[in-house]
């Protein structure tokens, strides 16, 4: 079975990881994706904002794997703070549902000590179906 990197078209290149693996069954499997823009520059510094930008950058390697964020099948969140989340569960649902509409795939949520990248305040991994016809 052959897998194929993915990375998005102008996303600044990845070091030591893959955006995106996509193996020869069209299983996609999106690495953990945080709150930073294609460049790797954090323009939100708010959860809400970090969070719409993880989901955007999530559907932008399933889109460049041939995808839609209905192909999503699996997200597993790590969130360093329970209580930023359940204080904006309202506006978590609204802006979910802005990037990848009703699609509600199976899902994990854990709370974490830290992450690398200092800034981040979650990071989200994501498992797709792309498929072969």
């Amino acid at each position: 079975m052959t897998n194929t990197v993915i990375q998005p078209e102008g996303w600044a290149p990845a070091k030591g990881y893959a955006n995106g693996i996509l193996a020869g069954d069209g299983t996609l499997y999106v690495g953990g994706q945080i709150g930073w823009t294609a460049e790797q520059k954090f323009e939100a510094h708010d959860f809400i904002g970090q969070m719409e930008q993880a989901l955007k950058n999530i559907l932008a390697v399933v889109e460049a794997a041939g995808g839609t964020a209905a192909d999503i099948t699996r997200l597993t969140w790590f969130v360093k703070s329970k209580a930023e989340y359940m204080a904006h569960q309202a506006e978590i649902g609204r802006t979910y549902r802005a990037v990848l509409g009703r699609n509600f795939p199976a899902m994990s949520l854990l709370v974490v000590a830290d992450l690398l990248e200092d800034e981040a305040l979650l990071e989200i991994e994501a498992t797709a179906f792309i498929g072969k016809n």
